[in-house]
């Protein structure tokens, strides 16, 4: 039996909830297929898995695959998975986001599990633009764009997803593409195995809403457009900064070691259960 049809039937609700709900060509089923490869490779069984989702066309992820899964409400998948992270700490915690869910109303949550430094693992797929609801612009809707809710052009500027990570305190940040397949498969496998809080943001298409607002064409057009503009990170470095314009690095950009929040809480809930009469 190949791969591929093994993975399916090993990992996926394949006689539950399919078809899927995604726009043909759409990147999504990429990131699906790198994260059930990430977690393969690293010979983790369903029930030590748990998947977290807020809100949009990312969000719907956790419908698809055999592991325990919670589709929570808008922004506040970090909140719930949290919870879940420290009543058990022996789970590997993964939370799958859009831009916008991740980015706008869950912003705050982001920056915060990022300082904390708690032991999950966010996957941020960033579209640039909110897919499910329409097209409107999203906090990485790029400046001078065109959106639903920006038909004159976007004039705000965009966050800077991995790179407000960084700031934040994230232990481990990758960036990625759905271009880039195979390299995605291995930053989600060690942002998993990375201890502390580790995102991965993966760049990928809507060419049903922002390729078509901004006449990039069909989604084999928009990943040939990541795959131009995409630069390895180990590369960037000796690029000059005209070399890079209207580029964006991919790979590995940060990973440090800090107190893992989860870590340190067990050992204030150890010397309080201890200092009880």
């Amino acid at each position: 039996m190949q791969e591929s049809t093994h993975l399916i039937h090993q990992y996926l609700r394949h006689d539950k909830k399919f078809p899927h709900l995604w726009c043909p060509g759409c990147g999504n089923g990429i990131v699906l297929g790198a994260l059930i490869r990430a977690i393969h490779h690293l010979g983790c069984s369903k029930n030590e898995i748990a998947l977290v989702s807020g809100i949009g066309c990312s969000s719907r992820m956790p419908t698809y695959v055999d592991f325990n899964t919670l589709h929570t409400v808008h922004g506040r998948a970090l909140t719930f998975a949290t919870g879940i992270k420290l009543a058990n700490p022996a789970l590997k915690v993964i939370a799958i986001m859009g831009d916008g869910d991740a980015m706008a109303i869950g912003g705050n949550h982001f920056i915060h599990a990022a300082r904390r430094n708690i032991d999950i693992t966010a996957l941020i797929m960033n579209n640039s633009i909110y897919g499910m609801t329409g097209g409107q612009s999203s906090p990485t809707t790029p400046f001078g764009s065109v959106s639903a809710t920006a038909p004159y052009t976007q004039i705000e500027r965009p966050f800077q997803v991995a790179e407000m990570a960084i700031a934040s305190g994230a232990s481990y940040v990758a960036r990625g593409t759905v271009y880039h397949a195979r390299k995605l498969i291995g930053l989600i496998e060690q942002a998993i195995r990375k201890p502390g809080f580790s995102v991965v943001e993966i760049i990928t298409h809507c060419h049903v809403q922002f390729g078509k607002y901004n006449q990039m064409g069909s989604h084999i057009d928009m990943l040939k457009w990541q795959k131009s503009h995409a630069v390895p990170a180990e590369k960037a470095g000796s690029l000059s900064d005209e070399a890079l314009k209207d580029k964006f690095t991919i790979g590995v950009l940060a990973n440090r070691d800090f107190p893992i929040f989860d870590q340190e809480y067990e050992k204030i809930r150890q010397a309080a259960m201890q200092a009880q009469p």
